[in-house]
C-alpha cells in the first residue's frame, strides 16, 4: 500500500504540476501575442505589451510570498489541503481571466481584473511547487526521495509543451477570431484541466511524515518563523540563485514571441512551432 502510494504522489505531483504550470504559461503566451491588444488598447502595440508584461511580473511578484504563506500553512494543516486549494485556485483564477470582458466593453475594469487574477495564478503557483515537491519526497521510501521528488518539476516542461500545443491550434485561426474569442480558449481549457486534477490528488493520502509529527505533537506554531530565524541565508540564496534561470527562461518563452511577430513578421504558428521542438 505504500509503495502505491508513493508513486500516486509521485504521479500527482507530475500532474499537478503540469496543469499548474500549464496555466502559468498560458498566461506568459497570451501576454506575449495578444494582451496588451485586448487590455490596454488605448496606448501604442509597444506600450499596451510592455503593459500586459508588467502584469505578467505581478505573478513573479506573487510567487516568493505564496511560498513563505502555503509553507507555513503546510507546516500547519497539511500537505494535501494546501496542494488542493492551489489547484483549485490556480484553475479558478485561470478560466476567469479566459472570461475577462475586453477593454472596449468595460473600460479600466478590464486591466483591474487582469492585474488580480493573475496576482491569484502567482499565490497559486508559488504554493504549489514547493508542496508538491514535499509531498512527492515524503511519500517516497527512504532511498528513493530525492528521485520521486524530481517528478514534480518534470511537470514544468510538460506544462509548457501542452500550452504550446494549446495555442499552435488556436493560432490557425484568422487574426479577428484570434483577437475576439480564440486566445480566450486555453484559459478556458484549465476549468477541464483542474477538476482531473482535483481528483487525482485527493486520491493521495496525507504525507506520512507530516501525520506522524503531527501525532507525535513535533509541529511548531509559527513555522515561518522557524525558517526565517534559523535558515533566512539559504532562503536568501535560493531565492537569487533560482532567478537567474526563470528569468533566461521566460525571456526566450514571452520576449521572443512578441519580437519575431511584431517586428519580424514571422507568424505565431512558425514560432509556436519553433519553442515546441525546441523543448
Amino acid at each position: 500500500m505504500k509503495k502505491d502510494q508513493s508513486k500516486r504522489a509521485a504521479a500527482a505531483a507530475f500532474m499537478g504540476t503540469t496543469i499548474e504550470f500549464y496555466d502559468f504559461y498560458v498566461y506568459a503566451t497570451a501576454a506575449a501575442l495578444i494582451l496588451g491588444t485586448v487590455f490596454f488598447p488605448k496606448t501604442d502595440p509597444v506600450t499596451g505589451t510592455l503593459a500586459s508584461f508588467a502584469t505578467l511580473a505581478v505573478g513573479f511578484i506573487a510567487r516568493p510570498m505564496a511560498g513563505l504563506i502555503f509553507g507555513h500553512l503546510g507546516d500547519r494543516l497539511g500537505r494535501k489541503k494546501m496542494l488542493l486549494f492551489t489547484m483549485v485556485l490556480m484553475g479558478l483564477a485561470t478560466t476567469c481571466i479566459g472570461l475577462i470582458p475586453s477593454y472596449a466593453s468595460i473600460g479600466i475594469w478590464a486591466p483591474i481584473l487582469l492585474i488580480f487574477f493573475r496576482f491569484l495564478q502567482g499565490i497559486s503557483v508559488g504554493g504549489e511547487w514547493g508542496g508538491a515537491v514535499l509531498m512527492a519526497s515524503e511519500h517516497a521510501p527512504k532511498e528513493k526521495k530525492t528521485f520521486f521528488a524530481s517528478f514534480a518539476q518534470l511537470g514544468s516542461p510538460a506544462g509548457l509543451i501542452l500550452c504550446l500545443l494549446v495555442f499552435r491550434g488556436v493560432s490557425t485561426l484568422d487574426d479577428a477570431a484570434f483577437a475576439s474569442w480564440g486566445w480566450r480558449i486555453p484559459f478556458l481549457l484549465s476549468f477541464f484541466l483542474m477538476a482531473v486534477g482535483f481528483v487525482i490528488r485527493f486520491g493521495i493520502e496525507e504525507s506520512p511524515e507530516f501525520a506522524d509529527a503531527q501525532k507525535k505533537e513535533k509541529t511548531v506554531d509559527y513555522p515561518v518563523k522557524e525558517l526565517l530565524k534559523n535558515y533566512l541565508p539559504h532562503v536568501i540564496f535560493a531565492g537569487l540563485t533560482i532567478t537567474i534561470g526563470t528569468a533566461g527562461f521566460f525571456f526566450t518563452n514571452t520576449f521572443m514571441i512578441t519580437y519575431v511577430t511584431q517586428y519580424l513578421d514571422i507568424s505565431k504558428q512558425t514560432i509556436l512551432d519553433t519553442l515546441f521542438l525546441s523543448r
